[in-house]
């Protein structure tokens, strides 16, 4: 075999034995198994947890501590229009793909209660746009006028504000780390300009070996 041939087989084996190495694979999870853990950052073990305890815990208050509503339903329950105008992350990570989850997943949460009425995202974004404004702004009186005379236009009057708030705290011990993760709602009636505020934390610890883990933790 002459010398470019052998260099070209050994290529090929170099080339095999390289993809067979780095295969990936994938598995559908099912609806018992547990949530992957996220080995550098946060993942579904930690935002989905901290939505359900956080906004469970602002219904639980809204819905006696709130006293502005739009309108009753049929059964004479209270209703209370809310504009969610979206996730801010203050945190010392990206938090990807999951920014977009963790909004459905707080919007539809919210949406099943028969006390609340969600205002359509697709409204709620295109106002926005209309009056310039961003959640930052929507603290000012003035903003908010601007942004309900817009969905007014389309119908869509409100009577609170739902901004959702990510954050986060390090603690670093040697090459090992915990990250404390705090997911924060806050309901503001613009009639009244009061506040309702609830939040969630779910403390993480990264290490970077299995082996290091196990000694710290016995697992």
């Amino acid at each position: 075999m002459t010398t470019s041939g052998k260099l070209l087989c050994a290529l090929l084996a170099t080339s095999i034995l390289t993809g067979c190495r780095g295969r990936q694979y994938a598995h559908v999870l099912d609806h018992d198994d547990q949530d992957l853990v996220g080995s550098h950052e946060a993942g579904a073990e930690t935002w989905k947890p901290l939505i359900d305890e956080s906004v469970a815990r602002m219904l639980g208050r809204a819905c006696s501590d709130v006293q502005t509503v739009s309108y009753t339903n049929a059964q004479g329950t209270p209703v209370r229009k809310v504009c969610f105008v979206g996730v801010e992350n203050r945190s010392s990570e990206p938090v990807g793909d999951f920014k977009e989850q963790i909004y459905e997943h707080i919007d539809s949460v919210i949406g099943q209660s028969d006390q609340f009425r969600m205002i359509s995202r697709r409204y709620v974004e295109a106002a926005m746009i209309e009056c310039r404004c961003d959640p930052a702004s929507l603290v000012l009186p003035e903003k908010q006028r601007q942004l309900q005379a817009v969905l007014e236009k389309q119908e869509q009057p409100f009577d609170f504000i739902l901004f959702a708030k990510i954050t986060s705290g390090t603690t670093r011990s040697n090459k090992d780390y915990q990250r404390d993760y705090l997911l924060t709602l806050e309901l503001l009636d613009i009639h009244t300009g009061e506040s309702l505020k609830e939040s969630a934390m779910l403390r993480k610890g990264y290490h970077k070996s299995k082996l290091a883990a196990f000694r710290k933790y016995g697992r």
